[in-house]
C-alpha cells in the first residue's frame, strides 16, 4: 500500500510543494521524492491548509483551499494509479519524475520507460522516420518475444539488467521456443542496440552490456545455378500462376534485388539510354535510388508479356509458387538448408521454426534464392564493385554473405580465368 505526502520545504515565501511517495518492498520502507508546479504561500500552508474548510471564513482563502485540494487529490490519484500499474522495482526518483510530468502535459515526451519493452515502444516512437516498416515490424517481433519471456521469467526485465546473466535467461529461453542460433544472435544484436539508444537517452546501462556476443551459426544456402535456371526458364508451364511466378522467379535472378523490389517492377520504370534499357526503382528497404541494367533475359521475359512484367503476386504466394516450380524443374537433389517447419504439428495453431537438415532442394527454394543466385552465379566475371552497384548491398561483406559457392568450385572458376 503506498502514500503520497505534499510538503513544503522553501524558505521563500511562496514556493511549490514536495511530494513524497512512501510504499515497502522486500520488507522495507522506502521513499521517493519529487516536486509538484502547484505554487502555494508559507502562510497558507503552514495555516488555512490544515484547517477543515467550514473554519474558513475568508472567501479568498476558501476558494484557494478548494483549488488546491483539487488539485492535490487529481495528482495524489494519478501517482497512485501510476504506481499500482507498474512494478515496484522499477520506482525510483526518475519513474516519479517522469509519472508527475506526464501528469501536467499527457503529450510530453519526457516520460522515458526504464523496462525494456515498454522501451521498444519509446525507441519505434522516436526512430519512426528513421527506420523502414520492414525493420519496425522486426523490432516489433523482438519485443513481443520479450514480453513472453518476462512472463516466462516472472519478472519485469530493466534496460539496466542486460548483462550475462540477461545473456543465459535469453539463450536458454529461446532454446526452450526452439529459435535458431541465428535469431536468437541476430535478436540480441538488436536488444543492445536498444540499450544503446536508451543509454544515449539518459538510462542506466549495464558495464557489462559491450563485451557481450553470441555467435552466429554458419549456415549454407542454397542457389540456382545457370544451368538450373535455364532448366526452368525452357519448363512447359500450363497453370498461369506457375507459368506467373516463374517469370518472376528468372527476373530475380539477372537482377539481383530483394523480393519486396522486384514485385512492384513495371513498364514505367525502365529507360532508354541508346541501345541499352535501365531500370530505375527506389529500394524499399534502404531508400536508396538504383539503375540497373535490363538485360537480355529479362527483356525476352517482357517480350512475351507485350512489353510488361508478370502479374504482381504477394510474397508469400510467390514463395509457394516458386517451390511447386522447382520441383517441376525436378530440383529434387538432397541439399543443406534450413526450412521452417510446424514444431508442434497437433496443436490447433502451429509454431514454425526454422529447422537445419538435408531436404530436397525444391523445398528449399525461396523468395531470397533469386538475388543469391545473382550474386553467386556473376562472382568472379563481372568485377565485384559492379555487382555491389546492382544489388545495393551496402559493403562488400555484406555481398559476400551472398556469396554461395564452395572453396572448390571458386578454385575451379579460378582457373578458368587463368587459363582462357
Amino acid at each position: 500500500m503506498a502514500t503520497v505526502n505534499f510538503l513544503y520545504r522553501s524558505s521563500k515565501d511562496k514556493a511549490t510543494l514536495n511530494i513524497r511517495l512512501l510504499y515497502r518492498f522486500n520488507n522495507k520502507d522506502v521513499v521517493v521524492g519529487g516536486k509538484t508546479q502547484l505554487k502555494v504561500s508559507r502562510e497558507y500552508w503552514g495555516n488555512a491548509h490544515k484547517k477543515t474548510l467550514k473554519n474558513i471564513r475568508d472567501v479568498e482563502t476558501r476558494n484557494t483551499y478548494n483549488e488546491v485540494n483539487e488539485h492535490l487529490t487529481a495528482l495524489e490519484n494519478h501517482i497512485l494509479k501510476s504506481f499500482e500499474a507498474v512494478n515496484p522495482s522499477l520506482v525510483n526518483k526518475g519513474w516519479l519524475k517522469a509519472v508527475i510530468d506526464f501528469y501536467y502535459d499527457p503529450t510530453s515526451k519526457k516520460t522515458i520507460p526504464l523496462d525494456l519493452v515498454n522501451y521498444f515502444d519509446y525507441y519505434l516512437d522516436r526512430k519512426k522516420n528513421d527506420i523502414s516498416i520492414m525493420s519496425s515490424r522486426r523490432i516489433s517481433v523482438v519485443k513481443k518475444k520479450i514480453q513472453r519471456m518476462e512472463d516466462y521469467l516472472g519478472r519485469v526485465i530493466l534496460v539496466k539488467d542486460i548483462n550475462e546473466d540477461f545473456k543465459k535467461q535469453f539463450q536458454e529461453y529461446y532454446d526452450k521456443e526452439s529459435y535458431s542460433p541465428n535469431t536468437q544472435q541476430r535478436e540480441f544484436k538488436m536488444i543492445k542496440s536498444i540499450c544503446y539508444h536508451a543509454s544515449f537517452n539518459g538510462l542506466e546501462i549495464h558495464p557489462q552490456i559491450k563485451s557481450l556476443k553470441l555467435k552466429p551459426q554458419e549456415v549454407t544456402h542454397i542457389y540456382l545455378t545457370k544451368e538450373e535456371i535455364n532448366k526452368i526458364s525452357k519448363l512447359e508451364l500450363t497453370l498461369e500462376h506457375l507459368d506467373n511466378a516463374r517469370d518472376w522467379l528468372i527476373i530475380s535472378c539477372y537482377t539481383g534485388q530483394r523480393v519486396s523490389d522486384f514485385l512492384r517492377f513495371t513498364k514505367d520504370m525502365i529507360r532508354k539510354k541508346g541501345d541499352r534499357n535501365l531500370l530505375e526503382f527506389r529500394q524499399q528497404k534502404t531508400g536508396k535510388l538504383m539503375t540497373i541494367p535490363v538485360l537480355n533475359e529479362v527483356l525476352t521475359i517482357l517480350k512475351k508479356r507485350n512489353g510488361e512484367f508478370p502479374r504482381i503476386i504477394s510474397d508469400q504466394r510467390y514463395n509457394d509458387y516458386i517451390k511447386d516450380v522447382a520441383e517441376t524443374a525436378g530440383l529434387d537433389q538432397l541439399s543443406r538448408g534450413k526450412r521452417r517447419i510446424n514444431i508442434t504439428p497437433k496443436a490447433k495453431k502451429g509454431t514454425y521454426r526454422d529447422i537445419s537438415g538435408e531436404y530436397p532442394k525444391w523445398q528449399l527454394v525461396s523468395s531470397h534464392i533469386g538475388r543469391r543466385s545473382f550474386a553467386t552465379n556473376y562472382y568472379g566475371n563481372i568485377p565485384t564493385s559492379v555487382l555491389i552497384g546492382i544489388t545495393g548491398h551496402a559493403s562488400e561483406t555484406q555481398f559476400l554473405n551472398y556469396i554461395q559457392k564452395s572453396s572448390e568450385q571458386s578454385a575451379i572458376d579460378a582457373f578458368e580465368h587463368f587459363y582462357n
